[in-house]
């Protein structure tokens, strides 16, 4: 009777925690945390943006935008945040992953940039501007470009929230 050897497999090496990367909050295949970070970038952008308008002209117009866009951003951040949560949390292959650590924890000291920047603004869109408001909108505009960078590094290098390729037969 031949003998048959058995295959051992690493599961180090063979990571199999690490291949669950699909999303699980998605519309039609699309990652809705992925849909929706991009109004919080933007108007964290447009906070600063404002602000430096109005250092730069004085016309109280681009206080209230800025203050509109501070709390804007804010709550469009928390929306992200609770959706990039629950998939870090549901999913094995994104919570198995230091990168995903780095970005949630970035991403949640942003919020409370953003969360601070717009409460600093409640009462008084322009006397808020100067000089802290200014700084908060750096820090924030700052944070948003290093969180930023994270997550795109967790989808393209990593294809987080992405559906695995199917191998041809």
């Amino acid at each position: 009777m031949p003998q048959r050897q058995i295959e051992l497999i690493d599961p180090v090496e063979e990571n199999r925690a690490l291949h669950e990367t699909e999303s699980r909050i998605a519309i039609a295949g699309h990652p809705v945390h992925a849909m929706l970070v991009a109004f919080p970038i933007a108007l964290t952008m447009s906070v600063l943006g404002a602000d430096l308008l109005y250092w730069w002209t004085a016309d109280p117009f681009w206080a209230r935008v800025a203050g509109w866009a501070a709390f804007g951003g804010f709550l469009m951040g928390v929306i992200a945040g609770i959706t990039g949560t629950i998939e870090l949390l549901l999913v094995k292959g994104i919570r198995n992953r230091s990168a995903s650590w780095t970005h949630f924890i970035l991403a949640v000291m942003l919020l409370s940039i953003m969360g601070a920047n717009w409460a600093h603004r409640i009462g008084d869109f322009e006397g808020a501007v100067l000089p802290l408001g200014l700084l908060m909108s750096f820090a924030a505009a700052g944070l948003t470009a290093v969180t930023g960078w994270h997550g795109g590094k967790l989808v393209f290098d990593y294809q987080i929230g992405t559906k695995p390729h199917q191998k041809n037969s």
